[in-house]
């Protein structure tokens, strides 16, 4: 297996099987076959927010001993605590692109992409559609720009910066290693790999920006030059492949010129930068499927460079995405409920919306996954959307008042004026019960929603 060893003991009992090299299908082009291919494939680990430095030197050193023919490997500085930054290099075409993860520690989702790009190309590389991208391009990548802030699930390095926004100061050792690369290679195009909040939506649909693109601006004005309408023309390219796979979650980052940031001054360096926004996704497994849709982006892209395809591309089918709007979908919504608030005042018809936080901590010397929810607004809420929506007509929404409680169960509703747990108001825990009323003041249990969620990882598809 291609990253064995890698994923914490928290999550080590969902480390996909291997594939013998003799089973593996034949790549094909469209993005629904690489979908596919990644389901059946793919090798990064299953919870993407558990990934650490550590995971990211043992792919490179497997990179370095099982393919040393194809895959160059070079550490390009250090972070504030010492840890490597490495470039990774493969393909010997004519045309160099640049790809960099996890400037922010806490958006491991390409990361993660990029180590299945790695053992695509390397069981693939036989075949056409990868001999095509290393034939014609030289690709670069820098799977883990911020390795002190991943350690520590965090935006900013050790010393509090974002290195996103000290691309003239330099302040920080991973800006620096960032832009010496950059003005060595003076690659043509750039990938700027990013995780955005999961309350982003796409326009106003209610539907959640699983992918946000942008053609990165290089002033004021938002100029368009040569290297941008390339960009857009790859977003266009990213935007028909992910379609079929994410409808109506494709949205547009907002191009308003930072002057401070790194993507933005890269492009005015003479860069020019794609950026990628990685949302929440409805389903169980979200983590999981922004990296499927990292993974398929990427590999059309490299291809549609590679054989000259990206030039025919339309920008027009970038420039009309709806926009990012911000905090505008839940994580789970619960709509048209009675409620019982748990206060004590009466039951009222409405709907709550719950938003959830995650954070990574350390038990007993593993390396886990705490996901938690807490209620973020009540009432009329028909304008938001969600990743999960909760039909609740007839039925009854409070506080879970019991915590051993389970769907089935027959219970009557406790004395709410001596009640002094949780309630249905802003800032309070998820921990609420949708209950069915039955006869002479009873409710059948529907469903227990908890505040804290298991992580589970998924299986293979």
């Amino acid at each position: 297996m291609f990253i064995a060893g890698l994923i914490s003991s928290a999550c080590a009992a969902h480390r996909p099987a291997p594939v013998p090299a003799s089973d593996v299908a034949p790549p094909v082009d469209s993005p629904t076959a690489l979908a596919a291919l990644w389901d059946a494939e793919h090798v990064s680990p299953p919870l993407p927010p558990l990934v650490r430095h550590a995971d990211v030197v043992a792919w490179l050193g497997q990179l370095r001993q099982q393919s040393p023919d194809l895959f160059a490997l070079e550490q390009i500085g250090q972070s504030v605590e010492g840890r490597s930054i490495n470039h990774v290099t493969f393909g010997h075409g004519p045309f160099h692109v640049l790809l960099w993860s996890q400037m922010h520690g806490d958006e491991p989702s390409a990361t993660c992409a990029l180590v299945d790009i790695f053992a695509f190309v390397r069981a693939h590389r036989g075949e056409p559609q990868v001999r095509r991208i290393l034939d014609a391009l030289t690709v670069h990548v820098v799977p883990m720009l911020n390795p002190d802030g991943a350690e520590r699930f965090q935006r900013r390095n050790a010393q509090g910066i974002d290195v996103n926004r000290d691309a003239l100061l330099l302040q920080t050792p991973e800006g620096r290693a960032l832009k010496a690369l950059r003005d060595r290679l003076n690659a043509p195009l750039g990938f700027n790999l990013h995780n955005q909040n999961w309350r982003t939506g796409a326009g106003t649909t209610g539907e959640p920006a699983s992918i946000s693109l942008l053609a990165v601006a290089f002033d004021p004005a938002r100029s368009v030059n040569r290297g941008r309408l390339r960009a857009k023309k790859v977003c266009a390219v990213i935007r028909d492949a992910l379609e079929p796979l994410a409808k109506g979650r494709i949205a547009k980052y907002d191009d308003e010129f930072e002057v401070r940031a790194f993507g933005d001054n890269i492009t005015k360096w003479g860069t020019s930068v794609v950026l990628i926004e990685t949302g929440g996704s409805p389903g169980e497994h979200p983590d999981a499927a922004g990296v499927r849709l990292n993974f398929v982006a990427l590999v059309t892209s490299l291809e549609a460079l590679a054989t000259g395809a990206v030039e025919r591309a339309d920008p027009r089918r970038y420039d009309s995405l709806p926009m990012n709007t911000d905090s505008n979908v839940f994580y789970r919504l619960i709509r048209h409920a009675s409620i019982v608030a748990g206060t004590g005042v009466a039951p009222f018809g409405g709907d709550v919306g719950l938003v959830v936080s995650r954070a990574v901590q350390t038990v007993n010397g593993d390396r886990q996954l705490r996901v938690t929810t807490r209620v973020d607004d009540v009432g009329d809420l028909r304008v938001l959307g969600a990743l999960e929506t909760i039909e609740a007509d007839g039925l009854t929404l409070a506080p879970l008042f019991d915590p051993a409680l389970q769907a089935g169960d027959e219970v009557r509703l406790p004395d709410w004026t001596a009640w002094t747990g949780n309630t249905i108001a802003t800032g309070q825990p998820g921990d609420l019960v949708l209950l069915r009323p039955t006869t002479a003041g009873r409710f059948r249990v529907e469903r227990v929603l908890r505040a804290e969620i298991a992580a589970d990882a998924p299986s293979r598809r």
